[in-house]
């Protein structure tokens, strides 16, 4: 059996600055403040891409999950985290398609896990994306994909605050 690398993360304090490092494991077991990326692929109709996380994934499996998703590494920024996240997910180059970020946000302000800077991607193709990552995806306006975690389905759990507070009652 082997084990998964460690993955170092920068910990940072409430005003999002670097006060050390830390792993994965211990942020998670220990809630410490950590940062991720999260973006959207956005169609011509205010649609969103949104996936369905593998059965192996060791957290969330099988759930609904934003378009892109990962943890800023040591030294990294939020940028090149995003950049290096959507070509392993999504086998997407940014610069092929438009991009922006649409918003940023504490968990010392918001009920939302980690410090997070969210990303929107146009796009009205489905990528070819990473199938040890998503099993699946759909096209989804922001009230349809609100309704089916509303119903029951499974979903990340970042997924329907991030989709409320970018979105709001947007239903394109």
């Amino acid at each position: 059996m082997t084990t998964a690398p460690v993955e170092w993360l920068d910990l940072v304090n409430e005003r999002d600055e670097v006060v050390g490092t830390v792993t994965r494991e211990d942020a998670w077991a220990r809630r410490l403040p950590v940062r991720v990326v999260n973006a959207f692929l956005i169609n011509a109709r205010g649609q969103l891409w949104i996936p369905r996380r593998t059965q192996t994934k060791r957290v969330f499996p099988g759930c609904l999950d934003m378009s892109v998703g990962g943890h800023v590494e040591r030294g990294e920024s939020y940028e090149a985290a995003f950049l290096r996240e959507t070509q392993e997910e999504l086998n997407l180059d940014l610069g092929t398609v438009p991009w922006r970020e649409v918003a940023a946000f504490s968990p010392f302000e918001t009920t939302l896990s980690t410090f997070m800077r969210v990303y929107e991607i146009q796009a009205d193709l489905s990528p070819h994306f990473n199938p040890d990552d998503f099993s699946g995806a759909e096209w989804l306006t922001p009230g349809e994909l609100r309704r089916r975690i509303e119903h029951g389905d499974p979903a990340k759990g970042d997924l329907a605050e991030l989709v409320r507070r970018c979105y709001g009652g947007k239903d394109a």
